[in-house]
């Protein structure tokens, strides 16, 4: 059996439990010994971080060969169009390569906790909200993808990991799951 916390990170934390200087670290909301994070969520970006106590486990969550999809809400400077949304669709040319296609679309802005510091705000620049499914894990991904089209992140909130989603979890706060492992036959060396 496994442990799986699902954890609602909120804007400003670091993903991972070791201090580093003055930032604020995953221990200061989670005190279960022998977990960590499967995957990472950059300290500017909010929303479902996963952690578990089985190995096996984080490597079905964050290995590229398993393709879980993650789903995020992205708000972004501009005004977001049909042709953006085809163009994340397709895959974006980042500087170390292209990336995989996505699923895209436009969404109302979404009933969110209010971000502490609130996001920068222009009168003369609309934001607009996406939707961004992606496969693959590159380095601050979707920043990348939105800011090669010309629209800039301003917030990025992650709902969904495979199958599992962020739900009603307000930032800090976390659930627990049991997770059944199968059991691998193992052959002992004579």
């Amino acid at each position: 059996m496994a442990k799986l916390i699902l954890f609602n990170k909120p804007f400003g934390v670091i993903s991972q439990f070791g201090k580093s200087g003055d930032k604020t670290t995953l221990g200061e909301f989670i005190n279960f010994k022998g977990v960590y994070p499967a995957g990472r969520l950059d300290t500017d970006s909010e929303g479902l971080l996963l952690l578990t106590d089985n190995g096996p486990l984080q490597h079905q969550i964050t290995h590229p060969k398993h393709k879980q999809p993650k789903t995020y809400w992205v708000q972004v400077e501009g005004e977001i169009n049909d042709e953006t949304i085809n163009h994340l669709e397709q895959g974006v040319l980042l500087k170390d390569g292209p990336t995989r296609r996505a699923k895209a679309r436009i969404i109302s802005p979404p009933d969110l906790w209010p971000r502490h510091p609130p996001i920068r705000s222009r009168q003369s620049v609309p934001t607009s909200w996406l939707e961004l499914t992606i496969t693959e894990g590159k380095n601050r991904q979707v920043r990348r993808m939105t800011a090669a089209l010309g629209f800039p992140t301003l917030r990025l909130v992650r709902t969904t990991i495979g199958k599992w989603q962020l739900g009603c979890l307000k930032p800090g706060e976390f659930s627990c799951e049991t997770i059944h492992m199968p059991i691998k036959n193992q052959t002992k060396r004579k």
